[in-house]
């Protein structure tokens, strides 16, 4: 029963959502473009529930083949990020595509971050549990981690403090989820994204 209201309010919730925000949209799309020109969204592989693979949106903050020239993580001083990119990051308005996600029942809105192949690829023990369930827009993670980009900042090699120091311990966070998911747990989650982003 609880999956059933899950879905539900991820469609009214993630409808509501693009449908009031489209012209919020319309103008961050027109900044990227004279920013730094097409694309406007960026695509990405991401292993969703049951190991199945999904092109997660956001809005795109770097320069185009930024994934060619750099780590698969980013730290808030990367000398990919775009200007507008930075100003949307600092907010999390990147992330409001994946409501798009949400809509087509890749993603939910509260849930353990969906991560890269290779990532999961390095705690494959541990994801058989975590892809069970669908990857989330927020989560425990999301929230404690909230600024991963300053984090990295300091550190050289980004990518190996990401697998060996953050990942592990969102790992933790997101089996915490899986043990305690219920309605009202992802309420207070919910609210919490929303006072960390404010």
């Amino acid at each position: 029963m609880y999956l059933f209201f899950k879905r539900l309010t991820d469609i009214i919730i993630s409808l509501a959502v693009i449908v009031l925000l489209l012209p919020f949209f319309i103008i961050i799309s027109f900044l990227i473009l004279i920013n730094s020109g097409l694309p406007i969204f960026y695509l990405q592989e991401r292993v969703g529930k049951n190991w199945k693979v999904f092109k997660i949106i956001k809005f795109r903050t770097m320069i185009n083949n930024a994934d060619n020239i750099g780590p698969g993580v980013s730290s808030s001083d990367d000398k990919r990020i775009t200007a507008i990119g930075r100003i949307l990051r600092k907010f999390k308005i990147d992330e409001l595509p994946q409501f798009v996600n949400v809509l087509l029942g890749e993603m939910s809105i509260i849930g353990p971050r969906p991560e890269l192949s290779k990532f999961v690829n390095r705690y494959k023990s541990e994801y058989s549990k975590i892809l069970k369930v669908k990857p989330g827009i927020s989560d425990y993670a999301s929230i404690k981690f909230r600024n991963e980009a300053l984090i990295l900042q300091p550190v050289n090699d980004r990518e190996t403090f990401y697998l060996n120091d953050i990942l592990p311990e969102k790992i933790k966070l997101y089996n915490k989820y899986i043990e305690e998911m219920n309605f009202f747990v992802d309420i207070r989650i919910l609210f919490s994204t929303f006072k960390a982003i404010l």
